[in-house]
C-alpha cells in the first residue's frame, strides 16, 4: 500500500443504494463539506468542515493480536459509506503503534500494520469524509514513562511521527494528525506540562519537515489528560502561540460530570450540577481556544457507564445529556466525534443499536429539541393521582401532547407555562387493567426537533426477599413491581459509607450491584463485598424511580453473606 495514490474524494454511494441500516435524520445533516475545494481551507475550515464526527474505537487500537482483538469485526468500505451517508463528515481512527514497532534505534513500524492503516484512512477518505488519525493507547503503555525514561520515549515517539507523517504526506487535505491520545506521565501535573509542551512541538516540527502535503496539513494538539480544567487549557494555549503554526487545532474530550457518568455517589439524575458541569466545561473551552482562533474538536464524549451497561445511566437522563452537549457544541463552533467501541453502531449489520440515542444525537448537529423533568411517571393501581413534568422547551413552544397516536384533549392534561400535568383520569384509564410495569408513552411535540417522550409506569412498592451467598457474589430475590432501581446507598451502623468509594453511601451503578428485573433479582457483586468490612451489618437502601425506598441489612461473616429485609 506504500505506493498508494491518494485522490481527493470519490463519488459518493447514495444512501438508497446502500441499503444497511440507515436509521435517524440524515436528512438533517450538515450541508455537504467543500471536498473539491480549489483552495486550501483553513484550520478553522476544515475543522467546522468535520462536523459532525465519529470514532472507530477498540479496532486499530485493540491491544493484541489484530483489528478484531476487542470484539469487533474487520473493517470495511461499508461501515466508512454507512456514517457518510447517514450525516457523519469525519471519522477519528485511533491507532496503538507501540506494539507493531521494533526495536531501538529506528523503532521500525510493521510494513503490513502499517499498510493497513494507510489502507483504512484511504477507505474513509474514498467515502467523502475527513479523518484524524492519532497515537493512541501508547500515552499510557510508554509514553507515560518520559520523566524516567525521557530520551528512549522521545526517540521512539519522534521515530514513529515521522514514519507516520511518510506514509500519508501525499494524502489529501482531509486527513489531520493528532499527536497523542489522552496524555499522562507518571508525575505531577505541573511537571507534566513541559513534557507534553515538547512532545507536541516535537510532532508538530517533525511532520512539518516531511514535506508535501505536511506542509500544511492541519494538525491536532491535546491539553494534559484531554481535559478542559482551565489549568490544562493555559499550556495548551501557550504552546500553540510559541509554534506561530496557522494549521493547528486542540482537541479536549468529554465524558460528563463524573456521578452522572458512572452513576455514582447519587449522580443518577442530569441534574443542575451535571449540566453546569457540562456547559463549564464548553464555556472554558470555547473562550481559552475559540476566542483564541484556535479551532477545537470534541476528539471523545459520550458516558462512562456505556462501558458497564445500556441501563447504568437512566434513558431520560442520558437523552438530556446527548441534547445539552450537541446545542452547547454547536453554539460555540466546535467539532463533535462521538466515541464508540462497538457499543453505538453494529459494525456487522451496520444498524444503530439504540436508534433513539442517534436521533437525539444527530438532531441536535442542526437544532435543539425540547427535553423534560423526568422521561417517566408511576401511577399506583388503582389509585392514580395526577403528574407533572416540567418541560424546557429549549427555545421551542409545545405543538401538541400525544398518546398511542392520538392527541389528548380536554381533561388528559393541563399546560401552566413548562408544567404539564398529566389528569388522574386520564392515568387511571390508561392502567385501567391494572398490570404492572409499561403503559405506553405519552408524547409531547415542539415547533422544531423531537418530541420529548413521557413513560406511563404501573408500580407498588418493590419487595425484597432473604438470601444467602459469599462474598463472591449475593443475589437478592425482588418483587420489581412495575418499580425501576435508580441507585443503591450502603452504610455501617455510624452513617459512614461501607464498600467501594467509602467517602460516599451511594454505590456505582453495575460495579457493586445490578437490577434484573426479568429475572427478579438484585445482584450484589464481588466488588461490593471486598470492601465490606467482616461482622458488621450494613444497611442498605434501594431508591427507586417512583420515588420509593426499601431498606435491606446484608452482613458478611468470613465465607458467608446473609442478607434479610430491614
Amino acid at each position: 500500500m506504500a505506493g498508494r495514490l491518494w485522490t481527493s474524494a470519490t463519488t459518493l454511494v447514495a444512501a438508497a443504494a446502500l441499503g444497511v441500516g440507515l436509521v435517524g435524520p440524515a436528512a438533517a445533516a450538515p450541508a455537504p463539506d467543500p471536498v473539491h475545494a480549489a483552495a486550501p481551507l483553513s484550520a478553522t475550515q476544515v475543522v467546522a468542515a468535520m462536523q459532525p464526527g465519529w470514532n472507530l474505537g477498540n479496532s486499530l487500537d485493540a491491544v493484541g493480536a489484530d483489528e478484531t482483538a476487542w470484539g469487533n469485526p474487520r473493517i470495511t468500505p461499508a461501515l466508512f459509506q454507512t456514517l457518510r451517508a447517514q450525516g457523519f463528515r469525519s471519522v477519528r481512527i485511533p491507532v496503538t503503534w507501540g506494539q507493531h514497532q521494533g526495536p531501538a534505534p529506528d523503532y521500525a513500524v510493521d510494513p503490513a500494520f502499517m499498510d493497513r492503516v494507510q489502507q483504512v484512512v484511504g477507505e474513509a477518505l474514498d467515502a467523502g469524509l475527513y479523518v484524524l488519525l492519532d497515537v493512541h493507547h501508547d500515552s499510557w503503555m510508554w509514553v507515560n514513562q518520559a520523566p524516567t525514561q525521557h530520551d528512549q520515549v522521545v526517540a521512539q515517539l519522534t521515530s514513529l511521527w515521522q514514519q507516520i507523517a511518510v506514509q500519508f504526506r501525499d494524502a489529501p487535505r482531509r486527513l489531520l494528525l493528532e499527536s497523542l491520545n489522552e496524555p499522562q506521565f507518571t508525575v505531577s501535573d505541573d511537571a507534566s506540562y513541559p513534557i507534553l509542551d515538547e512532545l507536541n512541538t516535537d510532532f508538530v516540527n517533525t511532520v512539518r519537515a516531511t514535506g508535501r502535503g505536511n506542509a500544511d496539513r492541519v494538525l491536532v494538539l491535546p491539553m494534559l489528560h484531554t481535559d478542559s480544567g482551565q489549568a490544562r487549557l493555559d499550556p495548551l494555549v501557550a504552546s500553540i502561540d510559541a509554534l506561530g503554526d496557522p494549521n493547528i487545532a486542540a482537541t479536549f474530550h468529554y465524558y460528563g460530570y463524573w456521578p452522572f457518568s458512572t452513576n455514582i455517589a447519587g449522580g443518577y439524575r442530569y441534574d443542575a450540577t451535571a449540566q453546569a458541569d457540562t456547559a463549564g466545561a464548553f464555556a472554558r473551552v470555547h473562550d481559552t481556544l475559540v476566542a483564541h482562533g484556535i479551532p477545537v474538536i470534541l476528539g471523545e464524549y459520550g458516558l462512562l457507564g456505556f462501558d458497564k451497561g445500556p441501563n447504568d445511566v437512566e434513558r431520560g437522563e442520558m437523552l438530556k445529556f446527548f441534547e445539552n452537549v450537541g446545542d452547547l457544541a454547536r453554539a460555540d463552533g466546535i467539532t463533535t466525534m462521538l466515541w464508540d467501541n462497538g457499543g453505538h453502531l453494529d459494525r456487522t449489520t451496520l444498524r444503530w443499536k439504540d436508534p433513539e440515542l442517534f436521533a437525539q444525537a444527530s438532531t441536535s448537529w442542526t437544532t435543539s429539541s425540547g427535553t423534560g423533568s423526568t422521561d417517566q411517571v408511576f401511577v399506583r393501581p388503582g389509585a392514580a393521582t395526577a403528574q407533572t413534568v416540567t418541560l424546557d422547551p429549549n427555545g421551542n413552544t409545545v405543538t401538541g401532547v400525544w398518546f398511542a397516536g392520538k392527541r389528548l384533549h380536554g381533561g388528559d392534561y393541563t399546560l401552566d407555562g413548562t408544567r404539564l400535568t398529566l389528569s388522574a383520569a386520564f392515568l387511571a384509564r390508561v392502567t385501567a387493567d391494572g398490570a404492572e410495569g409499561s403503559h405506553g408513552w405519552v408524547e409531547v411535540r415542539f415547533s422544531r426537533g423531537l418530541p420529548w417522550k413521557v413513560e406511563v409506569v404501573a408500580s407498588t412498592t418493590p419487595a425484597l426477599a432473604a438470601a444467602s451467598g459469599t462474598p463472591d457474589g449475593l443475589t437478592i430475590p425482588t418483587a420489581f413491581h412495575g418499580d425501576r432501581l435508580a441507585t443503591m446507598e450502603a452504610a455501617y451502623p455510624d452513617g459512614s459509607g461501607a464498600g467501594p468509594n467509602s467517602w460516599t453511601t451511594y454505590k456505582e451503578y453495575d460495579a457493586t450491584f445490578t437490577p434484573d428485573a426479568a429475572a427478579g433479582t438484585i445482584a450484589l457483586k464481588a466488588a461490593f463485598f471486598a470492601e465490606v468490612a467482616d461482622g458488621t451489618p450494613v444497611t442498605l437502601t434501594f431508591h427507586f424511580w417512583s420515588g420509593e425506598t426499601v431498606r435491606y441489612v446484608v452482613v458478611k461473616s468470613g465465607a458467608t453473606v446473609t442478607g434479610t429485609p430491614a
